[in-house]
């Protein structure tokens, strides 16, 4: 699962340094056992595989963006509104962080929808 985590955080922007490895490792097994505790099986599902990997990614910028180690990563303005007559388009601009604040949240909750499916009842 590292290597996918590092591949996918590259896709969105992020390099991973030799520094990031604890922090990576940290949040494998911290999603990893959200997952198991929440659906109750000894191993992540094969179906959640990619939620997964999706919801680390999340943790690590989170924790990242929290400790002042995301300077230079964006996330792309979403449009906002768009005007047919004399084309006019408005997009979604925040100074404070939000749009990336938002970008983090839905990675760390990616595929949380998906666990229900994969839940076993503990006896």
């Amino acid at each position: 699962m590292v290597e996918d985590v590092k591949n996918r955080l590259g896709t969105l922007g992020y390099t991973v340094s030799d520094a990031d490895e604890w922090l990576l490792n940290f949040a494998i097994d911290k999603i990893t056992w959200l997952i198991r505790n929440e659906c109750n099986t000894a191993e992540i599902p094969e179906g959640l595989h990619f939620a997964a990997v999706d919801m680390v990614c999340g943790e690590v910028l989170f924790v990242k963006k929290r400790s002042g180690g995301l300077d230079g990563l964006e996330v792309p303005a979403a449009v906002k509104s768009i005007k047919e007559g004399d084309t006019a388009v408005t997009y979604a601009v925040s100074d404070d962080g939000v749009t990336l604040d938002g970008f983090i949240s839905a990675l760390k909750n990616s595929g949380a929808e998906q666990l229900a499916r994969y839940r076993r009842f503990a006896w």
